[in-house]
């Protein structure tokens, strides 16, 4: 199929492309890698009647370290992430999901804006951005806001951005050095997306008893879900195969998975408790060798 008709608008800068969104907003959208929008707009799922291409906007294309977080600009390639040496030294967790999105074709296109943008719970990034309690900075033609993942995804697909807002970058916690880090997940084919995927990051005391956990699961709610109550368990306690196993059964008590053509709601649940133990194994492993990944 093709897409329906639309006026094509190029902005060749973020105050330019908001201007634009402030005049068109409910009948716009923005392109920016075109990955998630353009089989949208070819199944005529998505008819707007102003189509905003930022893919040449300046200033929006950037990896940098501010302070404590990775500051990434919304039109940075998902390739660009994977080959960067400073998200592999600063955000390992990062650079070892990115390798889960799509293939490279995809990677060589998609933005990490429009990934989050598209708000797909399956997705990668906003696993990632989730688990590390990272930030979403939005903006619009009267400045900048920033919220929390738990913020920004609504629901399925669903967003808090309001029709004359876009996302300007992402900001992803830099991890400790002393941290592990692991993201897994299952899908049916290489690139497709997740059935199941967790991110993890633990750091140990001196003990070997977990001082923190940051816990992740994505693809069986509505959303990317932060596991609060199962990283307060961890907290305080010795890796051990037996509070493994309660951490996988406490996650199986916290998310509603439903069925699809992909699994069922029990198969999901299942295998949500494996991949929680898969992950906080693999990250504690690399926690205890002293590197993050």
């Amino acid at each position: 199929m093709k897409p329906a008709k639309f006026n094509y608008l190029r902005p060749s800068s973020l105050e330019e492309a908001v201007h634009y969104l402030s005049e068109y907003g409910e009948d716009a959208k923005i392109l920016s890698g075109g990955q998630s929008l353009i089989p949208l707009l070819n199944m005529r799922l998505s008819t707007p009647k102003y189509l905003i291409d930022i893919g040449r906007a300046e200033g929006l294309s950037y990896i940098q370290e501010e302070g404590e977080s990775l500051v990434i600009g919304a039109l940075t390639k998902h390739r660009e992430i994977e080959k960067s040496e400073l998200v592999k030294k600063k955000c390992p967790l990062l650079s070892e999901a990115i390798r889960w999105v799509g293939h490279e074709q995809i990677r060589n296109r998609g933005t990490v804006g429009g990934s989050i943008a598209h708000g797909d719970p399956s997705a990668e990034l906003p696993c990632v951005l989730t688990a590390l309690r990272g930030e979403v900075v939005i903006a619009d033609v009267n400045g900048e806001e920033i919220v929390s993942p738990e913020e920004f995804f609504l629901t399925y697909m669903l967003t808090s951005l309001q029709p004359d807002q876009l996302v300007k970058e992402i900001r992803f916690p830099i991890l400790k050095p002393t941290s592990g880090s692991a993201f897994v997940e299952v899908a049916r084919r290489h690139g497709d997306f997740g059935l199941v995927e967790v991110a993890a990051v633990v750091d140990l005391s001196e003990n070997g008893s977990f001082s923190e956990v940051k816990l992740a699961i994505g693809g069986v709610n509505s959303v990317p879900t932060a596991l609060g109550d199962v990283e307060r368990l961890l907290v305080g306690k010795e890796p051990t195969e037996e509070i493994y196993k309660d951490a996988s059964v406490l996650t199986m008590e916290m998310i509603e998975p439903e069925s699809d053509l992909h699994g069922t709601a029990e198969y999901r649940r299942e295998l949500s408790g494996t991949m929680v133990i898969r992950a906080l194994k693999q990250a504690t492993i690399r926690a205890q060798g002293g590197r993050v990944m």
